[in-house]
């Protein structure tokens, strides 16, 4: 009885092993102290026509962290936007890390700027943002409710050249445009990068 048991918790070990191997998302590590580099990419700031209309898609359907919101105008001590000659709302949003990747929403309010979206997708000159999601599929239906989110690619499973060249990598890859013209790639790791 106790041998069964025993072999019982073996073989549970090696499967859960196994199963971590395909299913557990990529978590990057930090680079080694010897290797960095003196820059950080620190933020990537979208200048949006409406922050409450992003949150709704970072925030609220993607999952991101909002850890700063709010009004900036000029001259400083102008309290209200009718005091103000530029008043702007700056937003942070962040995933996993709150110094590197951290996504910025910037709305002016005065004076209002407007920009027609661009039809262009993955031409020189756009900005692709590529996110890294676990749980794809439970959120692409609020993903694509958002109001103005278009869908340019359902998710749909496909293979790259691992980094070594020796392998590929699986990934359920999406596009979307969002609300304001940028492209966004949701995807999934299927297998872990070798």
């Amino acid at each position: 009885m106790l041998l069964r048991s025993f072999v019982t918790l073996v073989l549970a070990a090696v499967l859960a092993t196994a199963l971590a191997s395909v299913s557990t998302p990529l978590i990057a590590a930090p680079v080694a102290k010897e290797d960095r580099v003196a820059l950080d990419l620190r933020r990537t700031t979208l200048v949006v026509r409406d922050v409450d209309r992003s949150l709704a898609l970072y925030r609220d359907a993607l999952g991101m962290t909002l850890s700063y919101d709010n009004m900036i105008r000029t001259p400083r001590d102008a309290k209200t936007d009718e005091e103000s000659e530029v008043s702007r709302r700056l937003a942070f949003l962040q995933a996993n890390d709150d110094f590197i990747g951290v996504l910025g929403l910037l709305e002016y309010r005065k004076p209002r700027k407007t920009q027609p979206v661009s039809d262009l997708a993955f031409e020189p000159g756009t900005t692709v943002m590529v996110f890294n999601v676990n749980d794809l599929d439970e959120r692409w239906d609020a993903v694509v409710a958002v109001p103005g989110v278009e869908v340019l690619s359902e998710p749909t499973e496909t293979s790259y050249p691992s980094y070594d060249g020796k392998s590929t990598i699986s990934v359920r890859v999406s596009v979307i445009r969002d609300p304001d013209g940028f492209i966004l790639e949701l995807n999934q790791l299927l297998s872990a990068l070798r």
